[in-house]
């Protein structure tokens, strides 16, 4: 007789959202394993019809408070492309050096106060302040040099007011750029103590491992984050690429009874967006101090172990930090200077593809002759990872069964699963069944 599994756990924690996970197993027999977002959806696309672009990466930049810089250099892009407007290459470095800082912060949060209680089987990270102090504040004095980087350049970290289409209605000026370089040299000491602890915690990743399709931004310049075009990736090497303002042909979003939010697939059935995908598309491009990193990790290319979602996030701070001590140092070199906004040249439709902490995040606009919004669409990471993690799902307990794992080991693969992922379900939930009863 085989083994008999209940367990719904209603709005996991440590993530941002609602999302429940439902397992049913009666003697080896799997009745229900499903991954379920029921949270309210939200109407951003509505938001903005009607209102001057000036003002709509205010409103879109609101759908997320961790992705907030994302969300508002995807939006300024997108209207940027529908408007006609070419920014400096002054405008270029500041906001993707403005990028490196979201990356930054919120990988550090999500490594270190989401995921870390897991593997030190916690609660929460409150729970490890008694017993690793030392981790918990190193973890606080990333926390808050990733904020003031991002705060110096968007003038705050959550929904910046200094990015508008056009360019940037304020910059930081060179001796703010060289305290910030200061602070992220002395932080060095602090992500080389992170790649100790890392590496202690890395036996606790389950060797779980379910291939897909992964799904990121490629530049020819840099990795991947700012600015480019869509590449996906499958298990076997074999690439696809899509320009930005085809992002429908690659994102395919449909609905699922089992979720607010919608799906997408591309070539398969699912695709995963994260770091592990950019990691996965992108690798060559990564700073080789990040490769050294991956190295130490485990990590390589092509990596399908969901799991080390997270193993990539650390990858990338590392990047992020060297690559930020670049454009710090070219910036301080070539000074900043105080530049009107580009105008438009037009009123169109336009579209822009930026990586989020949670994966590729794509923003379209429509806009009139008076740069009033007639529409809007934007779909969101975890949006895109929803079906890959419910795919996940449907490998992943199988393979729990087969090692006669415990009903709270399988809650607990089955939640970090899930954590890795470092999904933004609120952000989302973008579609509502309505049925008309007359």
């Amino acid at each position: 007789m085989g083994q008999t599994i209940q367990f719904d756990v209603h709005h996991l924690t440590r993530v941002e959202g609602h999302g429940n996970i439902v397992v049913n197993v009666t003697d080896g027999r799997i009745e229900k394993c499903e991954w379920q977002v029921p949270e309210a959806p939200r109407f951003f696309e509505a938001m903005v019809r009607d209102r001057h672009y000036s003002e709509v990466a205010r409103i879109t930049s609101r759908i997320c408070g961790i992705c907030s810089i994302g969300h508002t250099l995807a939006s300024v892009k997108a209207t940027e492309s529908a408007l006609g407007i070419e920014v400096t290459p002054q405008t270029e470095k500041l906001r993707t050096l403005l990028k490196h800082a979201e990356n930054f912060d919120s990988h550090v949060l999500h490594v270190y106060v989401l995921v870390a209680p897991d593997l030190l089987g916690a609660p929460s990270a409150f729970a490890l302040v008694p017993t690793h102090a030392e981790v918990v504040a190193r973890a606080l004095r990333l926390k808050r040099l990733g904020h003031e980087w991002g705060s110096m350049i968007g003038g705050r970290t959550t929904h910046p007011t200094t990015v508008v289409p056009g360019g940037f209605t304020k910059t930081p000026t060179v001796a703010e750029l060289k305290a910030i370089r200061d602070k992220m040299i002395a932080a060095v000491p602090d992500l080389e103590a992170t790649l100790d602890t890392i590496e202690a915690l890395a036996p606790g990743i389950p060797a779980f491992s379910r291939p897909t399709e992964y799904m990121a931004v490629t530049s020819d310049k840099e990795y991947g984050l700012y600015d480019g075009y869509v590449q996906t990736i499958l298990p076997d090497g074999d690439r696809a690429r899509y320009e930005v303002e085809n992002y429908r042909d690659c994102t395919n979003e449909y609905v699922s009874p089992l979720s607010t939010a919608k799906y997408t697939k591309n070539r398969l059935d699912s695709y995963a967006a994260g770091a592990l995908a950019r990691f996965n598309v992108n690798y060559d491009m990564l700073r080789p101090e990040a490769k050294a990193v991956a190295e130490r990790l485990g990590l390589s290319p092509i990596c399908t172990n969901p799991y080390m979602n997270s193993v990539a996030q650390v990858v990338e701070v590392v990047h992020s930090a060297y690559e930020g001590l670049r454009l710090l140092d070219e910036l301080i070199e070539e000074g900043v200077a105080d530049e009107p906004l580009v105008e438009p040249t037009r009123f169109a439709t336009g579209a822009s593809a930026v990586e989020v902490p949670r994966g590729i995040l794509f923003h379209e606009y429509s806009y009139d002759f008076h740069g009033l919004c007639t529409g809007a669409d934007c779909i969101i990471p975890t949006g895109q990872n929803h079906a890959n993690i419910q795919a996940d799902f449907d490998v992943l307990l199988p393979w729990l069964l087969e090692q006669d794992k415990s009903q709270d080991e399988m809650r607990l693969a089955f939640e970090m699963l899930v954590r890795a992922y470092d999904p933004c379900i609120s952000c989302s939930t973008h579609y509502l069944d309505v049925e008309f009863v007359r």
